[in-house]
């Protein structure tokens, strides 16, 4: 016959603990001394242990079932980036009170971090984390590559809240830009455009991995009907090369994630929305009311709170292998730059 499976009793037997203690140990609670926890853990491992979901779904609902009290600490995490776009700053608001909105209905606690210059280093942010008892990180979307590898991630259970983390890899979740702008354009194109062109910032097409540009030459190519405006990438949004790519391929519609790009279409003669729609590629940013796509940053900040505490229930810590990325897909929003729509109205993509 096969060995039996280890338990939680057998290991408190065997270690000389109680079973509550062996239990909070495994789960990472942070009121068991480090020493002993590592202990058990170590006893685990050797072991063979494996705990049982089912019956830690079990256990959650009946401890959910007598109160909806504190159940823990989750931080979420920013970099101070001197070169991140200031608009991007609304997008980080609206991820941070999904984030803590949903944390709050769950029963823990989230606060805000900030790492670099005008906030804490790395490796302060780790013993503040160990010191508080957090586990679960929210790390938010950064301009540049983000390197958390000097945090002790054999304590913590991460999620990253834009498409690629390396240093370390974790789980992701981000919005599904491909599909949301594939669905855009053919939802453009019944709405009797024929000539869109696109506008991005090279930084900003690479960090999505050019899921942007490749959605638009993707449709173009499968569309006969669609125009043949190339996309204009620039290093830096600059009005004087907007217009001059305005005026000699002349799309009825523009996307892009400037809303200025309204005030240099009309600089070459464009009514908007009349003669010429825009249509943003994320309305959070925007400082004006206009059409575009809801990348629905507060689901994203929900869905991110989600996994994580899934992952500290299951008692996951430490670098995922592998990690995984899960994607969902923009809303469009009506708005006054595109014509044909009497009144707002929003729909997923």
């Amino acid at each position: 016959m096969p060995p039996a499976t280890p338990t939680i009793r057998a290991l408190a037997r065997q270690l000389g603990l109680s079973r509550t203690t062996v239990s909070e140990a495994l789960r990472g609670l942070p009121r068991i001394k480090e020493r002993t926890a590592t202990r058990v853990r170590n006893a685990a491992a050797l072991a063979g242990y494996r705990p049982n979901p089912l019956a830690s779904a079990v256990m959650s609902q009946i401890r959910r079932s007598r109160s909806q009290a504190f159940r823990g600490g989750l931080a979420a995490v920013n970099l101070d980036e001197s070169d991140r776009p200031s608009y991007a700053l609304r997008y980080h608001d609206a991820l941070i009170e999904g984030a803590h909105d949903r944390a709050a209905e769950l029963g823990y606690k989230l606060q805000t971090f900030l790492v670099g210059q005008e906030g804490v280093t790395v490796e302060r942010l780790d013993s503040i984390l160990q010191s508080r008892g957090i586990q679960g990180l929210v790390l938010l979307p950064a301009w540049q590559e983000p390197d958390f590898s000097r945090l002790d991630w054999s304590r913590y259970a991460g999620v990253y809240t834009d498409y690629l983390i390396e240093r370390p890899a974790l789980h992701a979740i981000a919005s599904d830009h491909f599909r949301s702008l594939m669905g855009a354009l053919q939802r453009l194109g019944e709405m009797g455009y024929r000539r869109a062109g696109m506008f991005l910032r090279r930084h900003h097409d690479e960090r999505l991995q050019h899921r942007l540009e490749g959605a638009f030459l993707a449709y173009q190519r499968s569309h006969r009907d669609a125009g043949r405006v190339p996309p204009l990438v620039m290093e830096e949004y600059n009005r004087a090369e907007f217009v001059r790519w305005f005026r000699r391929h002349k799309p009825d519609v523009v996307l892009g994630h400037r809303i200025e790009a309204v005030d240099w279409m009309k600089e070459c003669g464009a009514k908007v929305p009349e003669t010429a729609g825009f249509f943003s590629l994320n309305v959070t940013t925007e400082s004006r009311p206009c059409a575009g796509l809801d990348l629905r940053p507060q689901l994203l900040g929900a869905r991110s709170v989600e996994l994580l505490i899934a992952q500290l229930q299951r008692n996951e810590r430490g670098i995922p292998t592998p990690a995984s990325l899960t994607m969902i897909p923009a809303l469009w929003c009506d708005g006054p730059t595109l014509t044909g729509r009497d009144r707002a109205r929003r729909g997923a993509l």
